[in-house]
């Protein structure tokens, strides 16, 4: 294989993706290095002010381009809004990335129905949802990817964020139902499952959480929202035209410990 294409495989021109939770940590590093392959890029949180910069810094980096849509994941009325919005700048989606996340922190025993709704609205519902929006404009990409960002808590105990946790695993299970369901129509699905990583979510914690995590992983740290660039870029690149179905864990050995 020659060196054009290898590089083609990572080449996203002409195609348009939604990343929610875009416009920090791991979100918005992956929207970065989505446009600098070339691809146009509509980012989504709830924070019109965020996205708005997150857009424009990503147009700064070129050369592909980017609109930041103020999104609830919460919101199936919001989410509806966002592919149409990314529909009417760009003309169609080839892939989306379900990154936007919230992880209440409750011990089971205290959980109520209002965080209940929360946690599993954001965290489950509306990444189906999204997805479900997008399949029109999907099916007929002839580069359509899912990738679904879960977390290495869906494979390991989980106290005090069993809601979080409980939802990702529950994403693992779509990833492979609609892998299973979208194959056919040529549109691939997987799921990246990041441990602990330096983002806002992450130092959050009080100092002693932050060290366990560290501790917990074969790598003894935590990762730079960076390095889940390269899993995500494969998976919904050319480069990972024949993977579908899978979750690639991207955790430093957490759950080997």
């Amino acid at each position: 294989m020659t060196t054009d294409p290898l590089r083609a495989l990572f080449d996203f021109k002409g195609r348009t993706a939604i990343v929610t939770g875009g416009t920090r940590g791991i979100g918005l590093a992956v929207a970065e290095a989505l446009v600098r392959c070339g691809a146009n890029v509509a980012v989504a949180s709830r924070k019109p002010d965020a996205c708005a910069t997150a857009a424009n810094e990503l147009r700064s980096v070129g050369p592909g381009k980017a609109i930041g849509v103020p999104t609830h994941m919460g919101d199936l009325v919001a989410i509806n809004r966002l592919v149409s919005s990314t529909v009417e700048e760009f003309g169609g989606v080839d892939i989306i990335i379900n990154n936007a996340a919230t992880a209440l922190n409750l011990p089971i025993d205290e959980i109520t129905p209002e965080a209940w709704a929360k946690s599993f609205s954001v965290n489950l519902q509306g990444p189906v949802f999204l997805v479900q929006a997008a399949l029109p404009y999907l099916r007929d990409s002839d580069h359509a990817a899912i990738l679904n960002v879960v977390s290495a808590g869906a494979f390991i105990f989980a106290p005090l964020v069993s809601m979080y946790s409980a939802a990702k695993a529950a994403m693992v299970s779509f990833t492979r139902s609609m892998a299973a369901e979208f194959a056919h129509q040529g549109i691939r699905v997987n799921a990246l499952a990041p441990g602990s990583v330096d983002t806002d979510m992450t130092r959050g914690n009080p100092p002693e959480f932050i060290e366990a995590m560290k501790s917990s992983a074969l790598l003894q740290r935590v990762a730079d929202p960076s390095e889940m660039i390269g899993p995500a870029l494969l998976l919904v690149s050319d480069a990972g035209s024949f993977i579908t179905g899978q979750t690639i864990l991207a955790y430093g050995g957490m759950v080997a410990r």
